[in-house]
């Protein structure tokens, strides 16, 4: 158990504009996962060039705004949205979902792909295992914000943290070991030889549906939603099941039918 070391969010200022801690973290995690891209399309592991890689990167950060921002206000904050429509495009104001940024940049994806006319999943194949140090480095985000806290612990729990005088489960700090160094290794290691097609993408929806499902039995619902069921369903949960689902019957059909990208079933 430690004391939260109340950390300043802004990172540094530059006249007016405020740089946040947490959109050093979104910017790190673009340019992990373009470095990444980068050196696995060297190496020829993947359908994009390197220089693709770079189309690919802009269509993502476009994907995880607008999808991110949607995704929060519909899923999280509908009826603020109802009552004042204009909440949407003040990003300013914070709020971003991650189910939301995954929708839209599966749009973007899909999008690059029929652009550039290869195949989709060898697309969404190639970009699972670079969305991990990402979503670490957002969670570690959101524990600099302080924001995002677990339930109550005991004073005893190893793995408290001390915030506002009250020991809780530091729920951004077990994502980000989950979501980033976890499943990070889990989907590097696994894609590291050649998969079928589908089944890398299908293993990114499953792991990550699991852990997100699991954290959200210590994480706070957001205060406006609460429990949506049963005294322990968070919304969290309830769009973390499509996942696990669509990416276990993604990893049922590339095990049944195996193929690799552009070749025959």
């Amino acid at each position: 158990m430690f004391d939260y070391p109340d950390i300043n969010p802004i990172a540094f200022s530059l006249g007016p504009l405020a740089v946040r801690w947490y959109g050093l973290m979104f910017l790190g995690g673009f340019i992990a996962a373009w470095l990444l891209a980068r050196w696995r399309a060297g190496r020829g592991q993947g359908p994009l060039t390197p220089q693709q890689v770079d189309d690919m990167v802009f269509y993502g950060a476009l994907g995880v705004i607008v999808g991110g921002r949607l995704g929060s206000v519909l899923f999280y904050n509908f009826g603020a949205f109802l009552a004042d429509p204009l909440m949407l495009v003040r990003i300013w104001e914070g709020g971003m979902s991650f189910h939301g940024g995954l929708l839209g940049v599966i749009f973007a994806l899909w999008l690059l792909a029929r652009r550039l006319g290869i195949e989709f999943f060898a697309v969404t194949d190639f970009v699972a295992p670079l969305v991990p140090v990402g979503l670490g480095l957002g969670r570690i985000g959101n524990f600099i914000n302080g924001e995002l806290w677990g339930k109550v612990t005991t004073a005893d729990f190893p793995l408290s943290v001390v915030y506002e005088g009250v020991p809780r489960h530091p729920s951004q700090l077990y994502q980000a070991a989950l979501e980033g160094v976890v499943l990070f290794v889990l989907l590097w290691l696994y894609s590291s030889r050649p998969r079928p097609l589908m089944s890398v993408s299908g293993l990114f929806l499953v792991a990550y549906g699991v852990f997100r499902f699991a954290v959200e039995f210590v994480r706070l619902p957001d205060a406006w939603l609460g429990y949506l069921a049963f005294g322990w369903l968070t919304m969290g949960q309830l769009l973390s099941l499509p996942m696990i689902l669509f990416g276990a019957w993604l990893m049922w059909r590339a095990s049944r039918h195996p193929r690799v990208a552009g070749g025959a079933s």
